[in-house]
């Protein structure tokens, strides 16, 4: 083209002349310098945004799709639609891990007390310590099963107390409720729900939750074939699933506390973002929180 031609020259000779010999217009020249300045402008930001995208991605470990990585972009101070997140994301091939289906093992076959259903599937509660949940999953290793004792506070969707062991009897559990019990201290009445699982009707666990002297607590439990009555838990269960055990081979039992660990106290706890509460983690929630304690779950 003879604009490109010009453009190629110009340290050569003058443009004034070169657009005569052309026979083009100065003018017509330096619109298409414009125009052509705009394009690389719009090239280096997609470019930009594409690396920023790829950061928010692997940093979740290929978890986050288009709605938390625009919340991310959005943090570090980039204009963008989601619209334009998912579209660079298709064109990038980056996908986030589809749900799998959660597994259940609850074993309920027990002559224990079960207690009635107290949260009635009330998720949404408006100060911490006011609502937990409890729940048992599995995970296999090489050296072989390792199972994930959790407590999550239905407030910030913080687990706030967990523990891991090679059985699934009553100290399993009982080992998350005392961690729980000793960093949350909670105060006043706390509602406390779990399935009827033998471990959560075990005399040692319900005397645990009995004697917490700092709060009341209403002992509740998910009524028999209904999955539903906890499901905050279990999704979280299937989540880290999802995001870091099927991802991985554990060789040892160990290797699987580490990950695990790391997972839910510095990534879940910390970093990964919920759309249930307005796209903040847990630890970034309650801070805002207790900043503001007019503050509620969208």
């Amino acid at each position: 083209m003879k604009y490109e031609f010009i453009q190629a020259h110009q340290d050569e000779y003058r443009v004034v002349k070169m657009c005569e010999v052309l026979k083009v217009s100065k003018s017509g020249y330096y619109k298409w310098l414009h125009s052509k300045d705009e394009v690389s402008e719009r090239k280096q930001r997609q470019e930009e945004l594409r690396r920023k995208i790829s950061k928010s991605y692997h940093e979740s470990g290929g978890t986050y799709g288009s709605p938390r990585i625009h919340q991310d972009l959005l943090e570090w101070g980039y204009i963008v639609s989601q619209k334009t997140v998912a579209r660079l994301m298709r064109e990038m091939e980056l996908t986030a891990i589809p749900e799998s289906k959660y597994i259940t093992t609850t074993d309920s076959n027990h002559e224990e007390f079960v207690y009635p259903n107290l949260l009635e599937r009330q998720f949404m509660v408006e100060a911490p310590n006011t609502a937990w949940v409890a729940d048992i999953t599995y995970i296999w290793t090489v050296e072989g099963w390792l199972y994930l004792a959790s407590i999550m506070d239905l407030f910030s969707r913080k687990i706030v107390g967990w523990s891991l062991d090679v059985t699934m009897k009553k100290e399993l559990p009982l080992e998350a409720l005392e961690e729980a019990l000793t960093l949350r201290q909670p105060q006043g009445e706390l509602i406390h729900h779990s399935d009827r699982g033998s471990q959560y009707c075990s005399t040692e666990y319900i005397q645990t939750l009995n004697n917490h002297v700092e709060s009341k607590v209403g002992i509740s439990m998910s009524r028999k074939g209904n999955p539903y009555d906890n499901a905050c838990i279990e999704s979280f269960h299937a989540t880290i699933k999802k995001e870091l055990i099927y991802r991985r081979r554990f060789k040892t039992r160990k290797e699987a506390i580490d990950a695990i660990t790391h997972y839910i106290d510095h990534f879940y706890n910390g970093k990964r973002r919920h759309s249930t509460l307005g796209y903040l983690s847990p630890n970034d929630f309650e801070k805002e929180y207790h900043q503001n304690p007019k503050v509620k779950i969208a």
